[in-house]
């Protein structure tokens, strides 16, 4: 008989009598047995901790990638009984109009690591609660005692979706950017005061002197970086193995050691009059001048995404400038007057008419084959006929970009930090998008190789096939003739922008061009909200503390506490392991008592009693 007795971790005593054990088990079935008690112990331990972990691992991962994707592609309407939803306001006051976004998140989930989950709101129809007014708010400089009659529409119009209760701990920021950027000190202060001063007397959402304000070009590429980057989940820093990372030494802290984190992209964003770039730089930068240093003061933004001003995981250095006159129309714009400079001087020192009769006209190699153009300036007229030469386009624009010989610099000679080409991902806004799909039919991953011979066939056709082509609808559907006879010229912008200026490698294809993200425009009011609503986090996560400070048992979860459960899985493998040699060892002992009977037996002699104890 085995009696096993035990204390730890609690009083508790067995016994077996070996009569239980089958005698039919000979010593190889038995090895047979435990070996494969053995094997079935190990693949639990192996499932348990690998099958389970990566199940569930997987699991969390595709719910977070996928909560990313609902951000902008969930149409449900917004629910607004919903006691734990709050909201935010933020008015777009443009050069031509106004917008107003309202946006929603539930309550944080208490990780301080976690930023909000903040969408746009979505009224009954499950149409985004969005309103545009004209004109932009600059054209009441002269008048800033009408400007918060301008603006209420639009704050009545987000009253009457936000639920009434919720009014006072609404946040509303009205940001106002080109327009108002242009006007003197004292009339933007003025109508900043109109705003402060009369409306918390009509609405009651929380407005603060510090909520209306004149942005910067930088500021607003920032806010657009940080949107981009949420609304494709690059800010959750989680341990999955698949997703691009980037070694980070996070400003302010050189003395300690760089930390790894997902990789966030970079944009490009060429629009009619400016072109804009924005991407962090993970890395400490150097600069070649003391005067190289002070210019990249203004154009590289340090900020925390994090509530927790302390820790450093959403600490990030974003690179951003912003170039006048490189847009699309703009840099056409200066393409034109240069020619028509210049042709009027030759003409005056040669003595010819080159492109001032339609019967001479200039050939202007960045206008599709057989193309017809016309440059009006002070009351003369030029006469254009394109020859569609993609590449010596590139080489006549090539001096636009003002570049210089200087390290470290990109258009107009403006400083930029290196960016480590075989370790980025961008993704290019609307020029960049407009010229690779509305014409080229190939937006989304660029090739440059691709993209240089779909532009030298498309500049290289003549004009009578364009429109023919055109008529008969075989571009996109907002392409228009404008689109048609400047996309030759367009291309070559984008590519020399790209590239000369950028100075991004022929090679690079970690390009994508995009007009929309997940099938949504992303507004850079967006990032405007995350970032000024960074620190609301605290105090969900002071109410949760308040209600309990072991409310985070509830979340814990035993799987992945696996430390503790392979110690205690394997006392239970060791309490078996020592059962199991225990039990072959009496059996061993009663096959020797049994065979010493047998030869008594055989003898002829009864067995012997073994005297037992007194």
């Amino acid at each position: 008989r085995i009696s096993i007795s035990c204390l730890l971790p609690a009083s508790w005593h067995f016994s077996i009598s070996p009569v239980g054990c089958p005698r039919i088990l000979n010593t190889t079935l038995r090895q047979i047995v435990v070996i494969g008690i053995l094997a079935a112990a190990v693949s639990l331990l192996y499932y348990s901790l690998v099958v389970i972990r990566n199940k569930y691992g997987r699991a969390y991962r595709d719910k977070r990638f996928h909560r990313y994707l609902a951000r902008v592609t969930d149409t449900e309407a917004t629910d607004t009984n919903n006691p734990n939803l709050n909201y935010g306001i933020v008015v777009d006051c443009g050069s031509s109009g106004s917008r107003i976004f309202v946006y929603c998140w539930p309550r944080h989930n208490g990780n301080p690591h976690d930023l909000l989950d903040i969408k746009q709101m979505r009224d009954k129809n499950r149409k985004p609660v969005v309103m545009k007014i004209k004109p932009g708010i600059s054209e009441f400089a002269s008048s800033p005692e009408k400007v918060s009659d301008y603006i209420s529409p639009l704050l009545s119009f987000a009253a009457e979706h936000v639920p009434r209760a919720k009014h006072k701990e609404t946040p509303l920021y009205i940001l106002c950017t080109a327009g108002m950027r242009i006007l003197p000190e004292s009339q933007q202060k003025a109508i900043l005061e109109d705003l402060l001063t009369d409306i918390p007397v009509h609405f009651d959402f929380l407005f603060s002197d510090s909520h209306a304000e004149v942005i910067s070009g930088k500021q607003e590429g920032v806010y657009a970086w940080i949107g981009i980057n949420f609304v494709l989940g690059r800010f959750e820093h989680t341990d999955d193995e698949d997703e691009a990372i980037v070694e980070v030494h996070v400003p302010g802290s050189e003395n300690k050691e760089a930390i790894f984190r997902k990789r966030t992209v970079g944009i490009l964003d060429m629009g009619g009059v400016s072109t804009q770039i924005a991407y962090e730089v993970p890395k400490t930068v150097s600069f070649a001048s003391s005067q190289q240093e002070e210019v990249a003061k203004n154009l590289l933004a340090e900020f925390n995404l994090g509530c927790d001003a302390h820790q450093t995981e959403h600490v990030y250095r974003v690179y951003v400038a912003t170039f006048l006159g490189f847009g699309g129309n703009a840099a056409r714009q200066r393409y034109e007057d240069s020619l028509f400079t210049s042709t009027v001087l030759k003409n005056r020192l040669l003595g010819k008419q080159t492109g001032m009769t339609s019967d001479s006209p200039y050939l202007d190699p960045c206008l599709p084959l057989d193309a017809q153009d016309e440059i009006q300036q002070n009351g003369q007229t030029m006469y254009l006929r394109g020859t569609g030469d993609f590449n010596l386009c590139r080489e006549i624009i090539q001096p636009f970009m003002n570049k210089t010989n200087e390290t470290q610099t990109s258009l107009n000679g403006v400083y930029q930090p290196a960016v480590h080409f075989q370790n980025s991902e961008f993704y290019g806004f609307s020029e960049f998008y407009y010229c690779t799909e509305d014409v080229l039919r190939m937006g989304g991953d660029y090739n440059a190789a691709k993209f240089t011979k779909a532009a030298k066939d498309y500049c290289a056709t003549k004009w009578s096939v364009l429109r023919e082509r055109f008529d008969h609808g075989l571009y996109a559907s907002h392409a228009d003739l404008h689109r048609l006879k400047y996309q030759c010229f367009k291309s070559a912008w984008m590519y020399e922008v790209f590239h000369s200026g950028f100075s991004f490698p022929v090679s690079y294809s970690n390009l994508k061009t995009a007009l929309q993200v997940y099938d949504k425009e992303v507004q850079w009011t967006l990032g405007a909200i995350l970032y000024r609503t960074r620190f609301l986090p605290l105090r969900d996560i002071q109410q949760e503390n308040f209600r309990g400070s072991h409310s985070h048992w509830r979340s814990f979860s035993f799987v992945y506490n696996h430390y503790l459960f392979f110690v205690c899985f394997l006392v239970v493998l060791l309490s078996i392991l020592l059962y199991l040699l225990r039990l072959r060892r009496i059996h061993r002992r009663m096959l020797r008592n049994s065979s010493s009977t047998s030869l008594w037996i055989e003898e002829g002699l009864p067995p012997q009693k073994i005297a037992g104890p007194l």
